[in-house]
C-alpha cells in the first residue's frame, strides 16, 4: 500500500508544480507513495488520511493547527524555504519519507 504526502499551501496552487516534479522523481526511484497537494483549509481536513503533512513555507504559521489536527499520528514539516524554490523534488521526498511512522 502507498504511503500518502500531502502538500499544503495557502490555495493548493504554488505546490502543483513542485508536486508534479515530486512524483516524476518517486517513479524514477521507484518508491510507492502517493503525492497531493491541497490548500490550507482542506487539507486539514485530510491529515487523518495521509503518513505525513508538508507546507509550503509561507504557510508554515500553520503548523501548530496541522499538528494539532494530526495529535501526533503523523508528522508534520514546513518545506526549507531554498528546497521549496528550487523545487528540490529528490531532497523534499527524502525528507518526507524520513519523517513517516
Amino acid at each position: 500500500m502507498p504511503r500518502k504526502i500531502l502538500l499544503c499551501c495557502q490555495a493548493g496552487m504554488s505546490t502543483s508544480l513542485l508536486v508534479t516534479k515530486m512524483k516524476e522523481d518517486a517513479a524514477k526511484r521507484d518508491l510507492d507513495v502517493e503525492i497531493e497537494a491541497l490548500p490550507m483549509n482542506e487539507g486539514l481536513d485530510k491529515v487523518g488520511d495521509v503518513d505525513v503533512v508538508l507546507l509550503g513555507p509561507q504557510v508554515g504559521y500553520t503548523k501548530g493547527n496541522f499538528e494539532k489536527a494530526a495529535a501526533g499520528r503523523i508528522d508534520v514539516i514546513v518545506i526549507p524555504m531554498a528546497d521549496y524554490g528550487r523545487m528540490n523534488a529528490k531532497k523534499i521526498n527524502d525528507e518526507a519519507l524520513a519523517h513517516m511512522k
